[in-house]
């Protein structure tokens, strides 16, 4: 996954800690000067316990994650400092879970109790049972989705399995929550067996009114999600794949308005062609990119070639023009924009070099992109990452809420091309064209325009492309 749920954070730590300074051998000063040479920054102080002789104070220190032994060494170092704890902030952030499940209305009488169990609950689940769709309105299916991993490929860790995918699930249905008001419940599957996971997804569908697929590595993913998307009647959404590429049309429109390019003539080369890349790829192509290049390590990929992948095959038939075959080195030259979705230091500024005049370059593999941001700017028009430390990070959370809000809302039966293209050119359209500049081609994250553009967005595809099985007021 090349977006951890959505949001990359610049490589760093926080932690809380706890000393007990004795006040004739050292003074506070000299405590912050040790933590500031290490590379430490003190942001909050609290005092726990003071006497004339001594004070014990936690400090929150904000530091690179590669500094923290050597900051604890310098620290205790110093005479009359005690270390009596270390508290990494992010660990107790997770401490029990980040999520919890609470009743809409309390239970506080018989009379409640009776409504809400038995023995009211009989007639309504006798309503659903005579009309299953009613499911929809009489129970959580109608807000529900379930974030599905096996824990195969969970953000840049691989596989680590599903007990340890679990904290990156309830940080999904966390961000579903927070910016879709959509109720989200991680569930990690103790299998790898693409046709287990499949009957797995497929008997626990009833609950939900959505699925999101996230963390299964590739090439399984994708047979995955073609197989539940047929035989489910509910919309399943592999977020690795498509909620990068809706997010990656989405600032290259805004980039291609910058140096005044059509996406339908622009060369574009696509770099890496696992579960994101191959859904960059099918995404430009739905949205009318025509000459465009896809290359993994063995090379471009060409229709007269036999790949292991069915992807890759369908990949070479649909794309590749001018059927341009070699490396990297080969095909890049003239292109006007490069989408790496592949691994650090594969892009160079030699390659830059023979690219078109105004180009653009999204760099994200994570968290070292294809190039040194710093070392490309200077040879860019734009540029984009999947980094929060630099400007238009390419973030999934721009995506999956209001696609799924939208879905929802109107029932969809299932998340087709022509939802994620208008998804992609919502997002694109809250950025204004006097706001629209080189380091401007996406909105933030937090951008409370986002979800309510792109549930529109998706709402209106749905029922132009009759897969909307329920018509919002607003829209009739």
């Amino acid at each position: 996954m090349y977006f951890a749920g959505g949001i990359t954070m610049a490589l760093g730590t926080s932690m809380i800690m706890r000393l007990q300074m004795d006040k004739a051998q050292v003074s506070f000063g000299e405590v912050a000067g040790a933590i500031g040479q290490a590379g430490g920054d003190v942001v909050a102080i609290d005092v726990i316990h003071a006497s004339p002789e001594s004070t014990t104070r936690d400090l929150t220190i904000n530091l690179p994650e590669n500094v923290r032994e050597s900051m604890l060494q310098a620290v205790g170092a110093l005479s009359g400092v005690k270390v009596v704890n270390v508290s990494d902030r992010t660990f107790l952030a997770h401490l029990g879970g980040k999520i919890e499940v609470q009743p809409k209305s309390p239970v506080k009488n018989r009379e409640d109790l009776s409504h809400v169990y038995t023995p009211g609950v009989a007639k309504v689940c006798m309503a659903i049972h005579e009309d299953r769709q009613k499911a929809f309105s009489l129970t959580v299916k109608r807000n529900m989705v379930a974030v599905v991993s096996d824990g195969t490929a969970v953000l840049g860790l691989g596989d680590i399995g599903p007990e340890a995918a679990m904290p990156v699930m309830e940080g999904k249905a966390m961000l579903f929550k927070q910016f879709g008001e959509v109720d989200a419940f991680p569930i990690c599957l103790n299998t790898k067996d693409t046709e287990e996971i499949i009957q797995a997804v497929k008997w626990m569908a009833p609950a939900f009114g959505g699925i999101n697929l996230e963390d299964i590595s590739s090439p399984r993913c994708f047979e995955i999600e073609r197989r539940l998307s047929e035989e489910l009647d509910i919309p399943v959404f592999h977020d690795d794949q498509h909620g990068t590429a809706v997010v990656v049309l989405a600032g290259l429109l805004n980039a291609l308005r910058i140096v005044g390019k059509q996406l339908e003539t622009a060369k574009i080369v696509v770099l890496g062609i696992g579960a994101a890349g191959a859904a960059c790829v099918r995404m430009l192509l739905s949205a009318g990119a025509q000459n465009l290049i896809a290359v993994d390590k063995e090379g471009a990929l060409v229709r007269d070639e036999e790949y292991a992948h069915e992807m890759w095959n369908w990949i070479a038939a649909h794309s590749n023009p001018q059927q341009e075959r070699g490396s990297l080195s080969d095909v890049i030259r003239d292109a006007d924009v490069f989408v790496g979705v592949s691994r650090p230091g594969l892009l160079t500024v030699e390659h830059l070099h023979t690219m078109a005049d105004d180009r653009i370059v999204f760099a994200m593999a994570n968290p070292d992109p294809e190039i040194d941001p710093e070392v490309a700017e200077p040879h860019v028009r734009v540029l984009a990452t999947g980094r929060s430390d630099y400007p238009n990070q390419i973030n999934n959370v721009l995506c999956f809420p209001g696609i799924f809000r939208g879905a929802l809302d109107c029932r969809a039966s299932t998340i087709n091309e022509e939802m994620k293209v208008a998804a992609a050119r919502a997002i694109a359209s809250v950025v204004k064209e006097d706001e629209l500049n080189e380091l401007y081609i996406i909105p933030g994250v937090f951008n409370e325009q986002v979800v309510q553009e792109v549930r529109r967005g998706v709402i209106e595809a749905a029922i132009k492309t009759g897969v909307a099985r329920r018509t919002p007021p607003e829209f009739r």
